[in-house]
């Protein structure tokens, strides 16, 4: 037997049969402490660690009255804001089934679908303080294209926001290494008193992923129409 006290020719008996990348992936998961403190804290993921990071940081979910959570599945950020703010009324979605959580309104849809925005703002009954997306795209293994498409849920993600946020709100969403392209940080900039990037110390060494964080949302500012 191992220290861990599993037997390690039972993880090599179960592993002949994935692939390298999964069982490398299951032997990052079995060593992984976050993933054992998710299930003794009673967590459905490890992400709840990188949001409970991050609010300890930023101040992000005390206070909050309607929060937004989009890539909601497993659902471990929406068990920390109801648990960090009880009275939060939360409003998630995924593609991903995802299991009740007290207080929480969840949805099986897609977030990108013309239905789903109106969807989430009828069911949270007024304007969210914060919009929270873990939201990344399906990976093919080529690096500048899962940049683009994961760079493409946040701009829909932060488009979202800028038009349903409460003034004073703020809004966080999963980039990957380099953060937010100049296009939407200038976007963010324009419409938030403040806009950072950080890495939560949950989020692994090896992984590309960032996130940005907005914060004092100024409300809608026109745009300014040019010349036809």
């Amino acid at each position: 037997m191992s220290r861990s006290g599993r037997d390690p020719n039972e993880r090599l008996r179960t592993a002949k049969k994935r692939t390298a990348s999964s069982a490398r992936w299951l032997t990052r998961q079995l060593n992984d402490p976050y993933v054992k403190k998710a299930k003794a804290d009673g967590y459905r993921s490890r992400a709840a660690y990188k949001l409970m990071e991050l609010d300890d940081k930023f101040g992000l979910v005390k206070g909050s009255r309607r929060v937004v959570d989009l890539g909601v599945a497993p659902g471990g950020w929406t068990q920390v804001v109801r648990q960090r703010s009880p009275q939060a009324g939360v409003v998630g979605i995924d593609l991903l089934p995802t299991d009740p959580i007290e207080g929480a309104v969840l949805f099986e849809m897609d977030f990108m679908a013309d239905e789903a925005p109106g969807a989430l703002m009828e069911a949270l009954g007024g304007a969210p303080d914060l919009v929270l997306s873990d939201m990344a795209a399906n990976t093919v293994g080529h690096k500048q294209t899962d940049h683009l498409r994961t760079m493409g849920l946040v701009e829909t993600a932060a488009d979202f926001a800028i038009q349903q946020l409460a003034k004073g709100g703020g809004f966080v969403a999963k980039v990957l290494a380099g953060g937010t392209d100049p296009t939407l940080l200038a976007l963010l900039k324009k419409h938030f008193t403040t806009v950072k990037h950080a890495k939560p110390p949950a989020s692994r060494k090896d992984s590309s992923e960032w996130y940005v964080i907005a914060q004092g949302f100024k409300g809608r500012v026109e745009e300014e129409v040019g010349e036809e």
